[in-house]
């Protein structure tokens, strides 16, 4: 006669926001690390994952200089195209925008009828080229140019 197994004790099952609290202490030991320093307490797995992908050279970092004078480091793959560099930047502005508790919601509609990004005086016109297409590279810096009206 075989031996009785013993049963197998069900997996521990933990709410919602006792795995949310997990991850954000896991999140908050791994941003102590030197190359994730950078990142804010509150980071997002999004962020991490561009991080790493810049230390490996598959993402590169373009400075967005708004219109009021401020430049917004915004990460995005290699081989991104301008409407990913927008979407970049909107995420990016909505993360800093949670954090601070600033304005909830841009009318991001309203932002691409109104301006153009330009980079070495060149429109960045055509949403699916690519960035590189139009001379891009890492650090390199893109502006707000408001649109003239016609």
């Amino acid at each position: 006669m075989a031996a009785e197994e013993p049963a197998e004790e069900p997996p521990e099952e933990l709410a919602h926001a006792e795995v949310l609290e997990l991850f954000q202490e896991a999140l908050a030991r791994l941003v102590q690390d030197p190359l994730l320093c950078d990142l804010p307490p509150q980071v997002t797995a999004e962020e991490i994952g561009s991080q790493v992908a810049l230390e490996y050279g598959q993402a590169m970092t373009v400075r967005v200089c708004k219109a009021d004078g401020e430049t917004v480091p915004v990460v995005v793959v290699q081989n991104a195209s301008v409407l990913e560099l927008k979407k970049a930047l909107r995420r990016h502005i909505q993360l800093r925008q949670a954090r601070q508790g600033g304005v909830q919601h841009l009318s991001w509609k309203y932002i691409w009828r109104t301006y153009h990004l330009t980079y070495a005086g060149e429109k960045l016109a055509d949403d699916k080229k690519k960035l590189r297409e139009y001379g891009i590279r890492n650090r390199d810096e893109v502006s707000f140019i408001k649109k003239l009206r016609k």
